[in-house]
This record gives structure tokens, sequence and C-alpha cells, in this order.
């Protein structure tokens, strides 16, 4: 998962660009980068770290230009991570500068092929690929002055090539003009969206809240299986490159996303705020009775008040957060994870002493951190303790851009599947474990939502190879 922002405007970008990039540090905490065309020369800056230490003051003084590129990364290809693999990428050959969001399952078959093409992918990250295909593509059209047609063509073989799931930026000069174009695999798997601020100067971003802290309106999402090409000044083009049914990622809608941001189906939090009622109702279905709802911070405060509503019971605070500290899921290993979860969450003792509670979070994944939660909350003596997932069990690694581990480092995939409540329930060491049904979750998510992680219906097929060759670089981080 990462985050990207790009811009096309009449001014200088950059500073614009970094401030918008803020708004969706949540989605990559491993590198940040910048990277801009000025006339005829681009600019780039990247580094290890978040966005103040990756990019600070004084390297991205000299960046300057009328469009750009921005990214926070967080690696799901790549053993170790070094500055290299940070976005965007920059091919001289034509002038791009490119950034994404997701995940590449067939890089092993891309490398190979632009291989025997005469070109050599340098980083361990997959968005090197997408650029190569890219470049290949329009200098096999011409070596220079390209136009929309050889964009067009470009982006076909991209689709053609390229497996997986992917929001894409790219910042080129085509019809003789600085242009930004933005394109989603064609499930549209991964989030992306773009806006104006009404003045000719138009953006894509990864999350609608990096629109909103420029003062940009969302237009829309960025169309699945489509070309979107924007200038300075100019309505953006839209052009059909194929035919496919959306599927968008509905662990977005759970974990990611941050819960102000506006997707296809809506705000985030009001997706977060039906999965909490219908957890209610399937929770109060099996007979259990509770005095307080507490939500563990952040991603589940929508749905624990939700629950609260539904059930008719109060909702309190009962953690305080550490506002340093990061998000845990994405930290590169359990040792490390652990130490955070120390450091991040405190809990408010008076809030669970003698109470029933209910216990309200988004996913369970590892459950190493459920069970620590679990832990240190019995020692406050609560007189119930029941944990509330707003998602199904997680029995399936993502291959799309989350980085999952494999299905043996998966808790809900190593019980049966109808005793997982009751299994993983005990491990924890709670009273009771009630996960979201399928049913439920697409009942507000829709059919059309790809939900691989919990019920291993991979829209985009992933072969035994492509698989072994993901989780062996998996393993080697």
């Amino acid at each position: 998962m990462c985050g990207f922002v790009g811009m096309v405007s009449s001014g200088p970008v950059t500073q614009s660009l970094l401030a918008s990039l803020q708004a969706i540090q949540h989605r990559g905490q491993d590198a940040a980068g910048v990277g801009t065309r000025d006339g005829d020369r681009f600019h780039l800056v990247k580094d290890l770290g978040m966005i103040n230490q990756a990019l600070p003051p004084r390297a991205v003084a000299p960046v300057g230009g009328t469009a750009g590129i921005a990214h926070v990364r967080y690696p799901t290809a790549g053993a170790v991570s070094t500055a290299e693999d940070a976005q965007p990428f920059l091919t001289r050959r034509p002038g791009i500068l490119l950034a994404h969001n997701g995940n590449v399952t067939n890089v092993p078959e891309l490398a190979a092929g632009l291989r025997k093409e005469g070109l050599h992918i340098l980083s361990e990250c997959d968005a090197e690929p997408i650029l190569l295909v890219l470049a290949q593509a329009l200098t096999e059209r011409r070596p220079s002055g390209h136009d929309v047609d050889d964009v067009i063509a470009a982006v076909r073989a991209v689709y053609r090539r390229v497996r997986g799931a992917y929001s894409v930026v790219a910042v080129l000069e085509v019809d003789g003009q600085e242009t930004l174009i933005a394109f989603r695999d064609p499930h549209g798997i991964r989030p992306g969206v773009y806006g104006t601020d009404g003045q000719g100067n138009w953006m894509a971003a990864s999350e609608s809240v990096a629109l909103d802290v420029l003062g940009f309106k969302k237009i829309d999402d960025l169309p699945t299986g489509k070309l979107l090409v924007m200038r300075q000044g100019q309505e953006p083009l839209v052009h059909d490159i194929v035919d496919a049914a959306p599927r968008r990622c509905v662990f977005e809608r759970i974990y990611f996303a941050r819960p102000d941001s506006r997707m296809e189906d809506g705000r985030v939090n009001r997706n977060r705020w039906l999965m909490g009622r219908q957890l209610a109702r399937e929770w109060a279905a099996k007979g259990f009775e509770a005095d307080v709802v507490i939500a563990v911070p952040d991603t589940s405060r929508p749905a624990a008040q939700a629950m609260a509503e539904e059930l008719g019971i109060k909702n309190r605070e009962g953690f305080i957060k550490n506002r340093y500290s990061g998000r845990t899921f994405i930290m590169p290993d359990q040792a490390t994870r652990m130490a955070a979860l120390r450091l991040k969450l405190n809990p408010i003792a008076e809030m669970f002493e003698g109470q029933r509670v209910i216990l309200v979070d988004d996913s369970i994944v590892r459950g190493s951190t459920m069970r620590r939660i679990v832990e240190m909350l019995r020692e406050l003596r609560p007189a119930a303790l029941h944990v509330a997932i707003f998602s199904p069990p997680v029995r399936h690694p993502c291959f799309y851009g989350i980085d999952m581990p494999s299905q043996d480092e998966l808790a809900a995939a190593q019980m049966p599947q109808d005793r997982v409540e009751s299994e993983l329930g005990a491990y924890f060491g709670a009273d009771s474990l009630t996960f979201l049904s399928v049913d439920g979750m697409r009942a507000v998510a829709g059919p059309e939502a790809c939900d691989a992680c919990f019920t291993g219906d991979y829209v985009v097929p992933v072969s035994s190879a492509e698989r072994a060759a993901i989780m062996a670089d998996r393993r080697g981080r």
C-alpha cells in the first residue's frame, strides 16, 4: 500500500505536493519522494523515512516545475528497502516521471521480457517495470514528440503486459504540453481520485483528503479501464482502453483509507458505520449482553459508535493513543509491532473495571496484537470481554497491494471455518469473538468489491509460480 499525489498547475507545484502528501502519510511510512518537470528538465528527490525525514526543506528547495508527483511508500515488494526503491521513478528516454500504488503480480515475467528488449529493472519496486513497459511502448511508436494516441497505445501495452492491482500517475510531455496522466488497473482494485481548484489546475491522488488540503474539489474517482489526460487550463480527456468490471478493494474501506476520504461508494466513515451496525445485529443475535462499547483506536471508532447506537448501550473511549506511534500493521516484523503496541495504547482502567465490554477492532491478521490487548485488559478485571471485528476472518493473503503474510501466518486460516470464532477467541483469552459475516460485509460494500483476503476469490488470477515469488520476496523482508 502506498499513496501518491500528482499535479499540473500554472505555478510551482512542489510545496503544494508536499502539503497534500502529508494528508496521506498513513498510507506509507517507509519512504517518500517528490519529482517535477520544469521545462525540459526533471527534478527528483527521494529517500527512506517519513515525509519530514526523507524530504527536508534543504533537499526540496531546488525542486521547481509546474507539474509533478509526490509519493509515500509502504513496501509490498523488495527484501530490504533502499532509497532507490522509493518513488517516483524517472526514465530519461522518453522523459517520464511515474509513481503508483498497488502490487504487480508478474514482476519476474516482466523482468525477463524487458531484459530481452534491452531494459533492466534496477530496483526492488514494482513501479519500475510499469514505467519501463510504458516507456518502451512509447519509444516503439516514435522516439519523441508523442501525442495522445501514442499514450493510449502505451497504456494499452501496460494493461496487456502488467498484471495485478495498480493506480498510476505520470508526468510527461504530450502534444508539446506538460501533461499529467492517470490510470487504474482494469478492475480498479486500488483507489484513485482526481479534482480541480476551479482555476484550471488539476490533481490526482490516492485519496480525496489529499485534494481537500489544498481546497481542490473532487470531480470523480479515476475511471477503471480508462486513461485520464490532464493539462493546465483544459478539461481532462478520458479515453477508453479496456472494458472490465470494477472490483474495488474492501480492505481500503475497512482499514487503510482515512475515514474522511470519499470513494466510489461514499465516505469511508459511512462504510465503517454501516459495517458496525451490521455487526451489532449479528452480535446481538448470539444472545450476548454488554454495558459499554470501546474501540481500539483509531480505525474502529465509527463502527464502535454504530454498534453502541444499534445496541442502545454506552460508547466510551477506553484507550489513550500515543500520537507519535506509527501503524503497527505496516511495521516490518513482529518484534517491532509488539514494541510499538506497548507504546501506542494505554488503557483507561475505570472504563473496563467491572464492565461487560465489547472491544471493537477492524480486522485480525496475525492475531498477536489482539492477544496482547486482551492480556492487558484482563489485568483491569472487566466483568466480561467480548471482541467484535467489523470484517470477516482474514483467511487468504492479499497479492494486490496490502502486505498480508502467507496463509501459514494468518491466524484465522489455521482454524476450521466453523470454529474460527470459538478457537481464536479462546486463543485471545476473550469471553467471545464475533466477526462480521461475509454476507454482512457484502451488504455494505456490495458484491462487486474485491474481498479476496476474506474469501479467496482473486479477481486477477495469480499463478502458483507468481504466488511463490511474492511470498519468497515477503519472507526476505
